[in-house]
């Protein structure tokens, strides 16, 4: 088992120093997905408001060292996963905002703070825009296309495998939940770390797939952030939540 656990390590060191590295010697990016009507339809942010080319560095090509250490940490994982860490991948198969109620409290629910319902609705409108085209650039396919020797504990999507789209969401979440709850930021910031790896656990994602994903994400808060709008948004569901808080305070 610690023979596993220090192969993966090198494993996932491997393969994000590659990805990393390719970004300065990759081959030129593809042009962008045209995305006017989504650009029209965004609240915060439009989907050609992040340069995904600086962002995101492109996936390990394909036969490449980097691929291979990618898919022998999620071969290696598989092998070692447990019931716990299979049930906490399943329960974030389909997350949700609230579900950070296990790190905000139980009182953190849409009825208790429509506000906060309504605000980050729009922003996930928002983000998955930018998340899906950054797929449409690296139409990358999942663990279990690549080898079948990868068998998924959940669905396999059948978009594309990068950036990771659930790693991308959790770590936008966390992002602003630390804007509205700094107190609990190193919480949330943990939570999304175990949601991005439950995508490697669930075999449906590569670990470079995640990294990029929260990289997509760390722009996309950067950007939000610098809008006044949001800011203003971000104070409104401070307030709404101030009464739950210092109830559990009391």
């Amino acid at each position: 088992m610690k023979r596993i656990r220090i192969l993966t390590r090198l494993a996932i060191l491997t393969a994000a120093g590659a990805m990393l590295a390719a970004s300065s010697h990759a081959a030129p990016e593809p042009a962008k997905a045209p995305t006017p009507t989504a650009a029209a339809a965004a609240h915060f942010l439009a989907p050609d408001a992040i340069d995904l080319a600086a962002v995101l560095p492109p996936p390990p090509a394909p036969g490449s060292l980097a691929a291979e250490a990618d898919l022998q940490t999620v071969l290696h994982v598989q092998e070692s996963r447990t019931p716990e860490q299979i049930a906490w991948a399943r329960f974030v198969e389909d997350d949700d905002l609230f579900k950070n109620a296990r790190v905000l409290g139980a009182w953190f629910t849409k009825e208790n703070l429509p506000r906060t319902a309504a605000f980050f609705a729009q922003i996930d409108d928002d983000g998955y825009a930018v998340s899906r085209a950054a797929k449409a650039r690296f139409p990358r396919p999942r663990p279990p296309v690549v080898d079948a020797r990868v068998h998924p504990c959940v669905a396999l999507p059948k978009s594309g495998s990068y950036p990771s789209g659930h790693s991308s969401q959790a770590w936008m979440w966390a992002g602003l939940l630390a804007e509205i709850f700094p107190e609990q930021r190193a919480a949330l910031f943990e939570r999304a770390r175990a949601v991005e790896w439950a995508r490697v656990i669930g075999g449906v994602h590569f670990p470079t797939d995640t990294a990029g994903g929260r990289r997509l994400a760390e722009a996309i808060v950067a950007a939000f952030l610098k809008n006044p709008a949001v800011q203003a948004e971000i104070a409104r569901c401070r307030a709404e939540a101030e009464p739950f808080l210092l109830r559990k305070a009391a």
